[in-house]
């Protein structure tokens, strides 16, 4: 434990871990660990998927699949994502897009726009909060930030964000909405408890315009075969309070991170709401990349079976990364970390007050981690603590070498700190 040793100690460790860092240096590096990328590996996986639109293809199903029409998804895909969803009706889902975050960015344009389900528009309502459970998505915080709400910290435990603290905090009608990855959580990985869950389908909140988001990105990219996750949906249906929940996902990372197919499911209410706006701006999603996926996947067992695929190349990595830092810093006390069993990242809390520099030192050292403070809304970790790894994207022996650097300057960021 680095915390026991003397001064006299901790100098003579600081000054070994900085020999160790200038040999790193001089190694002329460039590897990137910064954000959650599939790997080329990942990709390959799908690569036959455009064997299923030919030429010969026959497009014509319910309307001509090469023209205009069916503005929220074409109903072979609305039938795979709601039974992967647990039995969504065609009315209760809409597929749009190549990604969810842009129709998760929709969503919230248009209560600001035009309010939720006729209610005032949000923009009309003066200053209003969101709650934003950390470390988080930066991706998330940043729609929220982007519109100026005022993004309120809900700590995370290995059961999900602090519901007693939400149950308070929407009782303020200025609290307009929650953000949430409930399976594999990022950065965390964890699996929201069916407490939790059950409790976030009984919120009754005092603004009747109050929206859970559920981003359900990593909801069958599981390294050790697939978990159960308690269905929100069904919950609030037995609760009368279906409105309250909207939620996503797509294929972005099932099939092509670029050019995959994105949903999102509710209440025929919810849904019917967004088909208004919709019919404005749009005269229908692509629709031949839409029937190309339903092509491939014709059931759920097929993506599950596709995601073992994913699985097969991930765990290596996500096992080689955990190797490492319990072999590197498990009995220096500076750091701990979650093992998790799905999703792209890895979760680690260094010692208050030393994750920018870790970062700083690997970036010197040629190796491009997250960004401190990006898991925190408007990147402002309070503790400076928290980083996200992202060990989906190298190959196996730069990512060794990664891992390897980034112990090396958390120990350096700690020893630094202590002996200043």
């Amino acid at each position: 434990m680095y915390k026991n040793l003397t001064i006299e100690e901790q100098k003579k460790l600081l000054s070994a871990e900085q020999e160790r860092y200038s040999s790193y240096k001089a190694m002329n590096l460039s590897l990137d660990m910064s954000r959650g990328k599939p790997c080329k590996e990942q990709l390959d996986i799908s690569m036959d998927m455009f064997d299923k639109i030919t030429s010969t293809t026959d497009f014509k199903r319910k309307i001509d699949y090469r023209n205009y029409g069916i503005a929220d998804g074409i109903p072979e895909l609305k039938k795979l994502f709601g039974d992967l969803l647990g039995g969504i009706s065609s009315d209760e889902i809409i597929v749009a897009y190549n990604a969810s975050l842009n129709l998760m960015y929709d969503t919230i344009q248009r209560a600001m726009q035009f309010g939720v389900l006729g209610g005032t528009p949000w923009n009309n309502q003066g200053s209003l909060k969101w709650l934003c459970p950390v470390p988080g998505y930066d991706r998330h915080f940043a729609i929220t930030e982007l519109f100026g709400f005022e993004m309120i910290h809900i700590p995370m435990d290995d059961n999900g964000p602090d519901m007693d603290m939400i149950e308070e905090l929407v009782k303020d009608p200025s609290v307009k909405g929650v953000w949430c990855v409930p399976k594999y959580s990022n950065p965390m990985g964890i699996i929201y408890s069916d407490e939790v869950v059950k409790r976030f389908a009984n919120l009754k909140p005092a603004a009747k315009d109050f929206r859970i988001m559920w981003d359900n990105a990593y909801m069958v990219h599981a390294l050790y075969g697939q978990d159960s996750m308690l269905d929100i949906y069904q919950e609030a249906k037995k609760a009368n309070n279906e409105d309250i929940v909207y939620m996503f996902g797509s294929t972005s990372k099932i099939s092509f991170a670029g050019a995959g197919v994105a949903f999102m499911a509710g209440s025929k209410a919810n849904m019917d709401d967004q088909r208004k706006y919709m019919g404005k701006q749009t005269i229908g999603p692509d629709k031949v990349s839409q029937l190309m996926h339903s092509l491939y996947f014709t059931s759920v067992e097929d993506i599950y079976a596709h995601m073992e695929k994913h699985a097969t190349i991930l765990r290596p990595k996500f096992e080689e990364v955990l190797r490492i830092m319990d072999e590197e810093l498990s009995e220096t006390g500076i750091a701990k970390w979650n093992k998790p069993r799905g999703g792209y990242f890895i979760s680690c809390f260094l010692e208050e007050g030393t994750a920018k520099r870790t970062v700083q030192l690997a970036k010197e050292a040629g190796v491009v981690f997250t960004g401190a403070g990006a898991t925190y809304p408007c990147k402002n970790d309070p503790h400076d603590s928290n980083l996200r790894i992202a060990p989906t994207l190298p190959p196996m022996d730069e990512l060794k070498t990664a891992m390897h650097i980034f112990c090396c300057c958390a120990k350096i960021a700690y020893l630094e700190k202590v002996t200043a």
